[in-house]
């Protein structure tokens, strides 16, 4: 009677589920990386967006004083005034305004560093206004717009 009876076996051998945690540890090192660029990337989104408030101001200035870049710098001309360090909000550290062009200094927070400045650049021409971004944040890969 007992070779009738078969014992019926389930669930998983020990070689299935090493496989399966091998296959878990090697996605989980792939994405923890790219969530980890992808949330540097959100918090360096508020410093691109402060320098689109200072961006527009910059270019009144230049459209109004005909391309003179040496008058526009903050404070003058409908500029915000500069940010001085430490006295930033958010991500933000520092602004200043120089000759229209755009220094954005980010709190040292959030995988940011201090290094990883957004500076814009403006080139007036009879056809408008075009910009050039550069800086640590661009260099980090951080800005859509370097």
């Amino acid at each position: 009677m007992r070779s009738a009876m078969k014992k019926i076996v389930s669930g998983f051998t020990l070689l299935e589920l090493f496989i399966a945690i091998a296959i878990i540890a090697i996605l989980a090192a792939i994405a923890i990386p790219s969530y980890m660029h992808y949330m540097k990337k959100s918090y360096y989104s508020e410093v691109v967006q402060t320098a689109d408030r200072y961006k527009s101001a910059v270019a009144s200035c230049l459209s109004e004083r005909k391309g003179k870049l040496a008058d526009c710098n903050g404070g003058r001309y409908g500029i915000p005034p500069n940010i001085v360090p430490g006295s930033g909000v958010g991500q933000v550290d520092a602004v200043s305004v120089r000759k229209g062009v755009i220094s954005i200094t980010p709190q040292a927070a959030n995988g940011i560093t201090a290094t990883d400045t957004y500076i814009l650049t403006p080139t007036y021409s009879e056809k408008g206004i075009t910009w050039a971004a550069s800086g640590g944040g661009c260099a980090a890969g951080l800005s859509p717009e370097c």
